[in-house]
């Protein structure tokens, strides 16, 4: 599931939720503009940037990173991205730096080297987790929940917060941008769901054909189709050495299993490959 685009697009259409995570008034979200920034240099692009849009040079400018699978390298990275960012453009704002966790467990410290840059006040480490019932109270932070909401509970919740946007979302266009994205992490979450079945879930009068849900869906569609056709292809293998330890010729397991002779004769090739690989290295 790719986090990092779900949130950067909450971010987009509610950006008062990125403050809101930072216990900031809600307000503080019109001073700013939600964007992203390349660094020529090495090709790096900072993909989350809250920008002053007034020329205060109280206000700070946020980097904000969303990170939902481990890296070890993520600091290193990061800070590298950040000071090349300060030389190459100079802005007249003070910096933070915001990185966005499901949980603890995820993140990977690097302490000898960022023990001290972490402990700095202008970082700050969320872990969604753990965030606590009033803060978690708005919609949108709900919608945020929903991220790391066990997929057996996901259906109902989603359920809950689409009835809820309906009573407590007045403004119509708000409405539907909150929708689009609360449809959309359902479609991340359960991708098993067709189009269809998630309207229905959520009992949508019609389906969002914005270009971005378009382009969600069929790249979950696209990864889960990817993975049914990795696992039955891992299964085949396995069914193919085993057979074929048990001496059936390459013909019969091939009928056996329903598969081309080439494609049966080249996977056991490729094992027995890698089998004398092995016998050498040891």
């Amino acid at each position: 599931m790719k986090t990092d685009s779900i949130f950067y697009n909450i971010f987009q259409e509610f950006p008062f939720v990125f403050f809101a995570l930072l216990g900031i008034s809600a307000d503080s979200a019109n001073q700013y503009q939600f964007t992203s920034q390349e660094i020529k240099q090495l090709a790096f692009r900072l993909d989350g940037l809250f920008l002053p849009i007034i020329p205060d040079p109280q206000l700070p400018f946020y980097v904000v990173e969303v990170q939902f699978q481990p890296d070890p390298t993520l600091y290193y990275r990061l800070f590298a991205e950040l000071f090349i960012y300060l030389k190459q453009y100079q802005p007249p704002h003070p910096w933070q730096l915001v990185v966005i966790y499901p949980n603890r467990q995820t993140e990977r410290e690097s302490n000898i080297h960022f023990q001290e840059m972490l402990a700095l006040p202008k970082i700050t480490r969320i872990y969604i987790d753990e965030l606590s019932a009033s803060e978690t109270a708005s919609l949108p932070i709900k919608l945020i929940k929903l991220v790391i909401e066990p997929d057996n509970t996901a259906e109902n919740f989603a359920i809950d917060l689409a009835r809820q946007a309906e009573i407590e979302i007045s403004d119509i266009t708000a409405r539907e941008n909150f929708i689009n994205l609360l449809e959309t992490i359902i479609v991340y979450k359960l991708p098993q769901k067709t189009r269809e079945e998630v309207a229905a879930m959520l009992r949508l009068s019609d389906l969002k054909q914005t270009r971005f849900y378009q382009e969600i869906f069929e790249e979950v569609q696209a990864e889960a189709e990817a993975k049914a056709e990795a696992e039955a292809k891992q299964r085949n293998k396995v069914a193919i050495l085993r057979n074929f330890s048990r001496g059936l010729a390459i013909e019969d397991i091939a009928t056996f299993l329903d598969l081309p002779v080439a494609e049966v004769a080249a996977i056991i090739t490729e094992a027995q490959k890698e089998q004398a690989e092995q016998a050498e290295q040891n």
